[in-house]
Parts: C-alpha cells; sequence; structure tokens
C-alpha cells in the first residue's frame, strides 16, 4: 500500500540521469511532485514523462519541482531523458529501496503473467514536507492534466 496523505514524505538519497546525488530533505521549502512509474522509454511511460514535459512551464510557474523515480539504471534514465528532452531529474532506485519505503512495489500482472513491479504513483508533497495528496494506478495520458488541477486546489495557486 502506498504511503497516504498527512505525513511527513520519507527522506531518501537518489542518483539522477547525471550522477547528482539527490535528497528529498533539500526540497524543503518547495512543493514536489514526485511520481514513481515503471519503466524508461515504454510507451505508457514515455507518455508521463512527455506530459510533465509539455506542461513544465505550468509546474514551474506554480513554483512545483518534478522529481521521477523507477528502477532503471542512472544510463537508462539518461538516455531515456535525453531522447525526449525531459527537463526535469529521473532517479535511480535500482534496488527499489526507495519505491519499497514509499509502498509503491508490489505484484502487477501483464498478459496473464504475474510479477513484482512499480504500481504508478504520484506523490504531491507540500513545502512542509508533508504527502498533501497520493495519486495510484494513474492514467498515463492525463495524469499531468490532472494533478495540474489538484496543484491548484491543494497549494491554492
Amino acid at each position: 500500500m502506498p504511503l497516504s496523505a498527512g505525513i511527513p514524505a520519507p527522506d531518501f538519497e537518489l542518483l539522477d540521469d547525471i550522477n547528482t546525488l539527490h535528497k528529498l530533505s533539500d526540497y524543503r521549502g518547495r512543493n514536489v511532485v514526485l511520481y514513481f512509474y515503471p519503466k524508461d522509454d515504454t510507451p505508457g511511460c514515455t507518455k508521463e514523462a512527455c506530459n510533465f514535459r509539455d506542461d513544465y512551464s505550468a509546474y514551474r510557474k506554480a513554483d512545483v519541482e518534478i522529481l521521477g523515480v523507477s528502477p532503471d539504471s542512472v544510463k537508462s534514465h539518461g538516455k531515456f531523458r535525453q531522447k525526449f528532452q525531459l527537463p526535469f531529474p529521473l532517479l535511480a532506485d535500482e534496488g527499489h529501496k526507495v519505491c519499497n519505503l514509499y509502498g509503491v512495489w508490489g505484484p502487477k500482472k501483464f498478459m496473464g503473467k504475474e510479477y513484482e513491479g512499480v504500481l504508478r504513483t504520484t506523490f504531491l508533497i507540500g513545502k512542509d514536507g508533508f504527502i498533501k495528496d497520493v495519486f495510484g494506478n494513474v492514467r498515463p495520458a492525463e495524469h499531468s492534466a490532472d494533478l495540474l488541477a489538484k496543484l491548484e486546489q491543494i497549494f491554492k495557486l
């Protein structure tokens, strides 16, 4: 089960696509969209990332940072970010430690096969470091627009 709103977002340290270390606590004082996605350069994950990219100016105008997290490697993230010109960092959680911490690693089904993987989930984290809202089972194509609408409500933008 993913973490729920109203609690402090657990801190973590992960490398991004250019080997820079990111700590969630370094973002205190800023609103953060922390989104967990299954795999770089797959149809749904690409759609989700590109929508965040296309809406990026609206997030920046709202003083919101975007951080993408998946179990892919730093190298994979670098290729994905460059290929689609993503303006936000992608964080490598290769051992899915942070996915476990946030409760977004679990059983999945695809074409009749069951396996463990990332449950596509997004956390809205306020300037105070508390989780303001959680979006589970998101639909990649509509997710960014849904988040922007929710941000207006939550952060009174």
